[in-house]
């Protein structure tokens, strides 16, 4: 069996809890797919004393008769129990079990919680009543609750404003992988795959395990794309509605909203997204973009020198860019969609813009490539106001030292090569952004491209650092 990928600090954590002489209560959540279940799998070894798996989209009678079967399961005594009316009861029995099992550390793994959660089922009350009753004064209970949906794992259960307030002794937010844990992955399979397949991957999957794990290695990354995306039964050619439909309820307005913001690149400000939508301008419109940052579809962010009200919103899940680009309006029964694709415009535009979106994930490798891992910085993007040639720079290091990096991005297939034009853009940018910016700090104008830079005269003389991909993986 193959060694467990990654999650090195996650499982450091949950060790220390096995070992703890206190009752645990530990959150874990992050987007689906995102491999929260075998972690915790794979850390306890599947040796729960009780573990429940809520079913979506179902009835609290259906959720407690699910209770009931698998607590039947888990209990070998001949005493049968009935089928519990409501969750309070539900919980009752789960703590008559408990205290009967000779476990030395009772191990609770509840998954997909927000599932159980329906309208009047007085879930979240019957837990906290469990909780603060009785698990909270004994050593020896661990009690792990793990959900999809980060903004209710977030507000209704970690910020919960009553008896589960502060209750929660540990919480995890799962994130997706960096490259290097997935070329560890996708190494396990295919030891020839180099790194520039990688990051054509991860351009399209993002760091979703689930997604890298349907790699062939008898095929190139492109093949890869082509049979996984927009193969009639390839796996993420349905994979966007399940998504979202899984993780929010009513759906349709968080993908209206995604839509919106895939629309522009840099991002779209409140007032656009509302615009774009036809929505309300009230809370609702507030907690729908606070559920899609939470559960990492989304980013909001300051432009360089723009006071928080000037914040943008912009699209960062890998997948979904994918898939409004090219998935959606694609034909199943055409022949190499994405192979044919290559070096069309809506390639080069959507390729150029994702490599970016993969340098801004990796942004604490490119300080450490940079030698400012300890330089406290800031980073931002910034959009001239006044220049007709829509002069931008998508990555701004604002450091402490005295010094601004512009980083410039860019993925090709070979050595990147700055040509007289271009580098007369770059020349152009630097000066729009010191004068607009007025910024009496030294200006470093930073290349991170897939191969480096072919050395020559405008490399040498206006860029003051070459980064490659290969510092994207430390």
């Amino acid at each position: 069996m193959p060694a467990f990928i990654g999650r090195k600090r996650e499982q450091k954590i949950l060790g220390r809890i096995i070992n703890s002489d206190r009752s645990e209560f530990v959150a874990i959540y992050g987007r689906r797919r995102v491999g929260k279940t075998m972690l915790i799998r794979e850390v306890f070894a599947n040796q729960f004393t009780f573990q429940l798996t809520a079913i979506a989209n179902t009835t609290t009678n259906r959720q407690l008769l699910n209770f009931h079967s698998k607590l039947e399961r888990y209990d070998e005594s001949e005493g049968k129990r009935e089928i519990p009316n409501n969750w309070f009861t539900a919980f009752q029995q789960l703590i008559d079990f408990l205290e009967s099992s000779p476990d030395p550390r009772k191990i609770i793994f509840l998954d997909e919680l927000p599932w159980f959660d329906a309208p009047k089922s007085d879930f979240i009350q019957s837990l906290e009543h469990f909780w603060n009753s009785w698990a909270a004064g004994r050593t020896d209970i661990v009690l792990i609750v793990c959900g999809s949906t980060a903004s209710w794992m977030i507000n209704q259960l970690i910020n919960h404003k009553g008896g589960l307030h502060n209750r929660v002794t540990e919480r995890i937010r799962l994130e997706p992988f960096d490259l290097k844990e997935a070329e560890a992955l996708l190494t396990v399979k295919n030891k020839a795959i180099d790194r520039y397949q990688v990051v054509q991957l991860y351009m399209v999957m993002g760091g979703i395990p689930f997604y890298l794990e349907s790699v062939l290695p008898e095929y190139s990354a492109m093949q890869n794309i082509e049979r996984i995306c927009f193969s009639e039964d390839g796996l993420l050619r349905t994979e966007f509605d399940n998504l979202y439909r899984a993780l929010f309820s009513k759906s349709d307005r968080h993908i209206a909203i995604v839509r919106a913001i895939a629309s522009k690149t840099k991002g779209l400000s409140r007032d656009e997204i509302i615009a774009l939508t036809g929505m309300s301008k009230g809370g609702r419109i507030t907690q729908l973009l606070d559920e899609l940052e939470k559960s990492g579809f989304i980013r909001k962010y300051q432009p360089f020198q723009k006071k928080k009200r000037q914040s943008l919103y912009q699209l960062i899940d890998f997948y979904t860019l994918f898939y409004l680009k090219f998935i959606e309006d694609s034909n199943p029964y055409d022949v190499n969609n994405w192979i044919n694709a290559i070096e069309s415009p809506s390639y080069r535009a959507w390729s150029g813009y994702a490599f970016e979106q993969v340098c801004l994930y990796h942004l604490t490798q490119i300080k450490q490539a940079l030698g400012i891992s300890g330089v406290v910085s800031t980073s931002s993007s910034w959009r001239s106001s006044h220049s007709s040639k829509g002069t931008q720079v998508d990555l701004v290091i604002d450091r402490r030292d005295h010094v601004i990096n512009l980083c410039e991005m860019k993925f090709s297939q070979d050595r990147y090569n700055i040509t007289k034009s271009y580098a007369e853009q770059l020349q152009h940018k630097v000066r729009t952004f010191r004068e607009e910016s007025g910024t009496k700090k030294a200006v470093f104008l930073s290349m991170i491209t897939t191969y480096g830079l072919l050395p020559n005269a405008y490399a040498m003389n206006l860029v003051q650092n070459d980064l490659e991909m290969e510092v994207l993986f430390e």
